[in-house]
Parts: C-alpha cells; structure tokens; sequence
C-alpha cells in the first residue's frame, strides 16, 4: 500500500505558527512530482524511497521507507484521483464516499488519537477547510473511478465489490 500522506510537502522551512495555517486538502499540499515519480519507478519495476511524514511537525523525517514493487498496489489518498498521469498508471480507480456526518466522526477519531489535536480545531478545519476542499478538489474526482464504493459498508462487502471489478 502507497498513501498519498507520505507524500504532504515539507514545511521545516516555515515556523510551527505558519504550518499550522497550511490547507492540507488543498492539492498544492502535496508534492505530486515526486509522487508521480515513484508510482513511475514502480510501476517500471523499480523499489523506491517513500517519504515518512511526521503531522505533528507538519515535516518529513530524515528516514525514508523502502517499497518494493510487487503485482498489486493500492494508492491511497485524497488526490489518489486528481492528476491525469497518474491516473494513467492504475488498473483499477477507486473512489470511496461517506456521509459528513460518518466523515467527520471519524476525522476526530483519528485527529486526536494519531495527530494529537483537539476536537475543537478538529471541527474548525473541517468546517473551514476539509470540506470545501473535498467539495471543490476531491468529490468531482469520483467521475474518473471505475468503481465507487460507499464507506459505510462493512470492508468485507467492500473487498468483495473490488475483487469482482478486477
């Protein structure tokens, strides 16, 4: 598995203060040429280097982690679905989509427990941020999957609609 997240730009250039300001839904966020890169190398055949990004400092680690190409890869992320060329290496396009109700349920799960952050400003960037992001950048990506999967179904359903697609 490739998550897009390895792939946030790293802000160590900018202060705590200003990384913080950062809109991370916005595909600027992101550095899609090294992205595009490595799903090119593996997909060539190539191990590549990914990226560790820490969230809490909003900056990469020094380490990296090897991937090693193999016969199946699952790209996922928010822009999995945004730029055409890398569109044009997968197989298969999955778009997943829940309600914002279940979305944001699960954004404070994970925002407090992984990026240590307050449900207060968990709620904030939603509002302000998350949402309109996935509005303008992500939901209009869904025209370009093969398959859309609703994220409410149990995951066992879910890997069945998938295997059946292949």
């Amino acid at each position: 598995m490739l998550s897009l997240d390895s792939y946030y730009r790293d802000l160590a250039d900018l202060s705590l203060a200003e990384r913080a300001r950062v809109n991370f839904d916005a595909p600027e966020a992101m550095d899609h040429q090294r992205l595009a890169a490595d799903l090119r190398q593996l997909a060539a055949g190539h191990r590549v280097e990914i990226p560790v990004y820490d969230f809490a400092t909003h900056t990469r680690q020094a380490h990296q982690q090897s991937l090693t190409p193999t016969d199946f890869l699952l790209v996922e992320g928010l822009f999995a679905l945004y730029w055409p060329d890398i569109n044009a290496l997968y197989h298969l396009r999955l778009f997943v989509t829940a309600d914002d109700a279940l979305c944001l349920e699960r954004r404070l799960a994970r925002d407090r427990v992984e990026r240590g952050r307050s449900p207060a400003s968990i709620r904030i960037q939603y509002q302000e941020q998350v949402r309109p992001m996935y509005r303008r950048h992500i939901q209009p990506t869904a025209r370009y999957a093969d398959l859309i999967l609703d994220g409410s179904t149990p995951t066992k359903e879910q890997v069945v609609s998938v295997l059946t697609a292949l």
